[in-house]
């Protein structure tokens, strides 16, 4: 494969598209329990969310899929919608209201550069909540590398970070 010039660094992911089974499950899911804004319902085949007022983060729509069941496993896909929260108390109220909604969770992870809770919308599309730890905090190798990882979040001392 060629190599070609890296992507300009401003560049990033403006919004995700998810096809569902049923709009107003969906949004009672993002909107009900996550808090993302309802920007636009165009009837009962799709819906813009978003954060913070933007057009749309999330579109969601039954175009293709109203009554229809998730993937088998082992189909390719989407593993997972990764939602960026701004600060560590952010992710701690995400976390406090997907399990005050009676969401579990699929796990809790430190990255070192991020922590993250891993879950399943309604649809059981993967979903990441996370936040990104300060740039000066993500570990380095001896080489100067990125060395991620994966280790258990306490996700007690998380929510002990929460703001009320």
């Amino acid at each position: 494969m060629p190599q070609s010039s890296p992507v300009a660094a401003g560049t990033r992911i403006g919004h995700v598209h998810l096809k569902v089974a049923d709009l107003d499950r969906a949004l009672g899911f993002y909107c009900g329990v996550l808090g993302f804004e309802l920007m636009q319902r165009m009837g009962s085949g799709a819906a813009f969310i978003s954060a913070g007022g933007y057009h749309h983060h999330i579109g969601l729509n039954t175009w293709e899929s109203k009554g229809g069941s998730p993937p088998p496993p082992g189909t390719t896909g989407l593993f997972h919608t990764a939602i960026l929260y701004p600060t560590r108390p952010t992710l701690a109220d995400a976390l406090h209201r997907v399990l005050s909604a009676g969401i579990a969770l699929d796990g809790a992870s430190d990255h070192g550069v991020s922590e993250a809770l891993y879950l399943r919308d309604p649809d059981q599309n993967g979903v990441e909540l996370y936040w990104d730890k300060p740039r000066e905090q993500w570990p380095v190798g001896p080489d100067g590398k990125l060395t991620m990882f994966t280790k258990r979040l306490d996700v007690e001392a998380l929510l002990r970070q929460r703001e009320i």
